[in-house]
């Protein structure tokens, strides 16, 4: 290609979004405006709880109101704009603003996938090493570990986000998504891409490859100590301290891998419906994954329940 037809670094892009399905545009405008107040309601409340309540002042709920932080920004930094998409025929986006929404959606993915690594390693301690709990996971260790999870997350994100954007891009600019997403963006570049391709394979070994290892190590000594417990009223409450975390664990990372590593079809019908589950499954990573982490948390968890009910009295009190 000739070097006349590339622009870098460019005034700004066009997202297709839905466009080509405009009867699924206002039927997922009302789904997911929805969704994002459910959201921002679950995931402030679990986060009120949690500085509210004195008895949710343990390692496993300083990392749960991280978690719903986390989920509040990455959901703000991508449905508003998904949301307007829907409402406008023709969505541009300005090239900074893009290098935004995509640093800020890549930190907060990347922030999570680390802080879940955290939170099994301390429901590991918490049922495999009781006695130690309190010493390993005293206040100067975990709060160290979510701050280092966000520190990781950002950092890997500076990298790509800086990667990306030097990039010289060509044709109409059109990226083929609802938002500014890293992938998406790859395809416009005008130039040779081993460079990102290989940066992105490492991030997906540290982010995907060994957290996933990380967890999974640590289910199986938390499996094996909670069949050792002899009474089944023993092993029930050991495992209803960490199911909530593995049910999320299982939801975030199954979507994940089922986005990154399913087969591409070949056929022109199919890749077709490839296109849009393409971008729907990110778009239920995005959206429905933070909408369920306060709802698993909140029903397979006795504390928050508790939490929630001791809070609505004392609102109606202060009115």
């Amino acid at each position: 290609m000739e070097k006349a037809n590339w622009s870098s670094p460019v005034a700004g892009f066009i997202l297709l979004g839905l466009s080509a399905h405009p009867r699924l545009e206002k039927i997922f405008f009302v789904l997911i405006l929805l969704m994002y107040l459910v959201i921002l309601l679950g995931n402030g409340v679990l986060i009120l709880v949690t500085v509210l309540d004195s008895r949710l002042h343990t390692p496993m709920y300083f990392f749960l109101g991280n978690l719903s932080f986390l989920d509040i920004c990455y959901t703000t930094s991508s449905v508003p704009l998904i949301l307007d998409s829907f409402l406008t025929p023709r969505k541009t986006i300005s090239f900074s603003a893009c290098a935004i929404q995509m640093f800020l959606s890549f930190a907060m993915a990347g922030t999570e996938c680390v802080l879940l690594s955290m939170m099994a390693f301390d429901r590991y301690v918490a049922i495999c090493n009781p006695l130690r709990y309190p010493v390993v996971m005293s206040k100067a260790a975990y709060v160290p570990m979510a701050v280092s999870s966000w520190a990781v997350g950002g950092t890997a994100s500076v990298v790509h986000t800086s990667l990306t954007i030097q990039l010289p891009f060509c044709g109409d600019n059109v990226i083929n998504h609802f938002t500014c997403e890293i992938l998406a963006i790859l395809k416009l570049a005008c130039t040779d891409i081993s460079t990102n391709v290989i940066s992105m394979g490492v991030t997906n070994v540290i982010f995907l490859g060994v957290p996933v290892l990380f967890i999974s190590v640590s289910y199986v000594f938390i499996i094996t100590t909670i069949l050792r417990i002899p009474s089944a009223e023993g092993r029930r409450k050991a495992f209803s301290t960490c199911s909530a975390h593995l049910t999320v664990v299982v939801i975030f990372y199954g979507t994940l891998f089922f986005m990154y590593g399913k087969p591409k079809s070949k056929d022109a019908l199919g890749a077709d419906k490839e296109d849009l589950s393409d971008k729907l499954i990110p778009l239920f990573y995005g959206v429905v994954t933070p909408m369920l982490n306060p709802i698993i948390y909140s029903l397979r968890n006795k504390d928050v329940k508790a939490a929630v009910r001791n809070l609505v009295p004392r609102k109606r009190f202060t009115q």
